[in-house]
């Protein structure tokens, strides 16, 4: 499994907390330093079966100064893959993309549960 995180993230680090007590075995990325690409964002999004919106990070700094809120509808799919792909802030995590091929964005521990 993939673990894309933020290490200062609280829900990043029950999610965390959570795979360990499981003993899952996974990979860490800290979406900070190693931005998922844009090619990575298509993939993840396609997989998930989640409307793009919820790729964004609604409660980041990033986000609110950007003024997101008002334009995220206006833009193409293409212009907010472009976007979430310049900074891993804008991105929703954490995200975990299981060895089966699912794709998690968020932390819902009931679904985290039911991989595990």
């Amino acid at each position: 499994m993939l673990f894309v995180c933020y290490p200062k993230c609280s829900t990043c680090k029950k999610a965390q907390d959570l795979l360990d007590a499981h003993g899952a075995v996974y990979t860490y990325r800290n979406i900070k330093e190693q931005n998922p690409t844009e090619e990575e964002l298509r993939d993840w999004h396609a997989r998930s079966g989640l409307p793009l919106k919820k790729f964004f990070n609604t409660s980041g700094l990033l986000y609110k100064e950007l003024k997101l809120k008002d334009r995220l509808p206006d833009m193409t799919a293409d212009e907010q893959f472009r976007l979430l792909a310049s900074d891993g802030m804008l991105v929703r995590r954490p995200i975990l993309l299981t060895d089966d091929g699912r794709v998690l964005v968020g932390f819902r521990e009931a679904e985290y549960e039911q991989i595990l």
